[in-house]
């Protein structure tokens, strides 16, 4: 696999029994059917027993979907022992709305927020405010443990990388506890991005965030859609596979575990997976890297 760092043949051959310590958190989103609902809730039970350190549910700017994102977390909150981890996004919502949505949050025991500008929606007008003021606003509300975006391989609207750096800085000058980034298969941009923040005076941890390939092509329309880069080697794993899935999913898991493998050589210890709902994959890849039930 051309993963190019120096100690990355030695990762790759490092003892799975050896990653012993690794953290996970995942990520899901808001049901629209009730097909939807019943595979989102067969995820979280399937995901629930490997204890991770929280679990965030996605949030768009539409009042329906926000409806749903609530509904979801109060049901997390209520009928499980999961650490619940809203986002809240700037968008479509004034700062008088955010206050008071923030508050209900705390009063209902939700402690933790994944704070973030928002997509904008088609034919917006430039935004003047981010995601540094929604991280402020929080703060003024209660103690909240914030965690933030990061993106390894550039913000789609930044100007350029040290732009989106800066950026990066002054949400967490505002409060938040951590930075979780943006889906990446170039493990060098991550390790990369990891030094410049340092450089930058940045200090809280940069959690990767993993997505497991299951469909190619639904990853890369994910990875045109956010600057992502898809390397040519991941390109030659899934040539071919478009008819089969089951052979997808183990490519897609092999990817996943090699990343994790040469990720935590480097130092990391907490890993965030993008669920997209489905528990089997990211189930299997914890299973093998030795995240298990308690």
């Amino acid at each position: 696999m051309a993963f190019h760092h120096a100690q990355h043949a030695q990762s790759l051959n490092q003892s799975l029994s050896e990653l012993n310590d690794i953290n996970v958190s995942f990520e899901f989103f808001p049901p629209s059917t009730p097909a939807m609902e019943e595979i989102l809730w067969n995820s979280i039970r399937r995901l629930e027993p490997l204890n991770p350190k929280f679990v965030s549910v996605t949030y768009g700017a539409n009042s329906g979907v926000r409806d749903r994102t609530h509904g979801v977390i109060e049901r997390i909150q209520k009928e499980t022992d999961l650490v619940a981890a809203p986002h809240l996004t700037l968008v479509d919502a004034s700062d008088e709305e955010l206050i008071e949505l923030a508050k209900q949050y705390w009063n209902s025991g939700i402690r933790d927020i994944v704070a973030l500008r928002g997509d904008l929606p088609a034919g917006s007008p430039k935004p003047t405010r981010f995601a540094n003021d929604l991280v402020r606003l929080l703060r003024s509300v209660a103690d909240f443990d914030i965690s933030v975006a990061a993106y390894p391989e550039v913000h789609p609207d930044a100007r350029n990388a040290q732009a989106d750096l800066i950026n990066l800085k002054k949400k967490i000058d505002a409060g938040a506890n951590r930075a979780i980034t943006q889906f990446f298969y170039d493990v060098e941009s991550y390790l990369r991005f990891r030094d410049r923040c340092v450089t930058a005076g940045i200090d809280v941890e940069i959690i990767p965030g993993i997505l497991p390939v299951t469909n190619f092509k639904q990853t890369k329309r994910f990875a045109d859609m956010t600057n992502v880069a898809i390397p040519n080697w991941l390109h030659r794993q899934f040539d071919g596979l478009d008819d089969d899935p089951g052979t997808r999913q183990l490519v897609g898991a092999n990817v996943a575990i090699d990343m994790v493998k040469v990720l935590a050589r480097e130092g990391v210890k907490d890993f965030h997976f993008y669920t997209l709902n489905r528990a089997e994959l990211t189930y299997a890849i914890c299973h093998t890297l030795g995240v298990r039930p308690k």
